[in-house]
C-alpha cells in the first residue's frame, strides 16, 4: 500500500562530515485503543515487565456507590505488551520541485497566520516581485515556514536564486529567506517489531465505573508495589463501546 506523505524542512546544519549523509527520524506512531482498553505508562521500565509477566490481575473497585452489583466490585483485566514496527532502515529520493519555493526567516508580528499567507501570496503573484499566480500556500507543521506553490513552471527557480527579498508587510519592510523546495519519495523502507519498554497495554475492562473513576482506581491499583506495581508516569483508558487513537513517541527517559 501507499505509504503517508511526509513532509520534511531543513534545520541545521551537521558539525561533522561523518553526519551528512545521515537522516534523523522521530518515530510518532498512531496506536489504536478498542473500547475497555487502558495504556498505562511507568516510570520504571522493570514494573512494566513484571504487570506483563503477571498477565491477569485482579483490581478492587473503590467508587462502590456507583456499582449496583457488588459482585462487580472486582474486575479481571489481562495485561499485555505494546508492540509496534518501527523503520530499521530508510532509503528516500529526493527532487527538487520546479513550481514551489520555501520561504523562511519570517518575522514575528502581531498578525494571524492567514494575513501573513495573504500577505506573502499578494507579494508573490506579482510580475515585476518575479511571481506568478500562486496556486497554492501553506504553514509547515512546527516550523515558521511557508511552501507557496505556483501555477507554472519556471517561477520557482529564479526566485530561489536570488535567495533573499524584502516583502512590504504593515507599513514595514521585511527580508525574507527563499529555498528549494524538496520533494522526498520513499524508495526503500525495512521495518522491524519494537516493545515500548515502560508502556502496558490492558484490556478487559468493564464499563462498570465513570471514566475518571475507572482511571483513579486503574492507577491507584498498579502503583501498589504489593501488587506488582510502580510509580505511574500516564494512563489513558478507552471505555467500552469506544474507540481511541493513542499518540507513541520516543522515549528519552533514561
Amino acid at each position: 500500500s501507499d505509504l503517508p506523505e511526509k513532509k520534511m524542512v531543513f534545520k541545521e546544519l551537521v558539525a561533522n562530515k561523518e553526519d551528512m549523509n545521515k537522516l534523523m527520524l522521530t518515530p510518532r506512531i498512531r496506536y489504536p485503543l478498542p473500547g475497555g482498553s487502558a495504556l498505562i505508562t511507568f516510570e520504571e521500565a522493570e514494573v512494566a515487565q513484571r504487570i506483563i509477566e503477571m498477565k491477569e490481575h485482579m483490581v478492587e473497585l473503590s467508587c462502590w456507590e456507583e456499582v449496583e452489583d457488588l459482585d462487580q466490585c472486582r474486575i479481571l483485566v489481562q495485561a499485555a505488551p505494546v508492540e509496534i514496527l518501527l523503520p530499521s532502515a530508510l532509503e528516500i529520493r529526493l527532487t527538487q520541485s520546479s513550481r514551489n519555493i520555501l520561504v523562511s526567516d519570517l518575522p514575528s508580528l502581531d498578525i494571524s497566520e492567514e494575513v501573513l499567507l495573504d500577505k506573502l501570496e499578494l507579494f508573490f503573484s506579482k510580475k515585476k516581485n518575479g511571481g506568478s499566480d500562486v496556486e497554492r500556500r501553506e504553514f509547515l507543521d512546527d516550523s515558521n515556514q511557508v511552501v507557496l506553490t505556483f501555477a507554472q513552471d519556471g517561477v520557482a527557480e529564479p526566485l530561489i536564486e536570488r535567495g533573499h527579498v524584502q516583502i512590504p508587510i504593515m507599513g514595514g519592510k521585511y527580508e525574507v529567506k527563499i529555498s528549494p523546495y524538496l520533494n522526498g519519495d520513499i524508495t526503500d523502507l525495512q521495518l522491524q517489531p519494537s516493545r515500548c519498554p515502560r508502556t502496558v497495554l490492558l484490556s478487559g475492562i468493564p464499563d462498570v465505573l465513570a471514566e475518571e473513576s475507572m482511571k483513579d482506581t486503574l492507577e491507584i491499583h498498579f502503583q501498589k508495589a504489593s501488587r506488582g506495581g510502580g510509580e505511574v508516569d500516564s494512563l489513558t483508558y478507552v471505555p467500552a463501546g469506544r474507540t481511541g487513537v493513542a499518540v507513541l513517541v520516543e522515549d528519552t527517559q533514561g
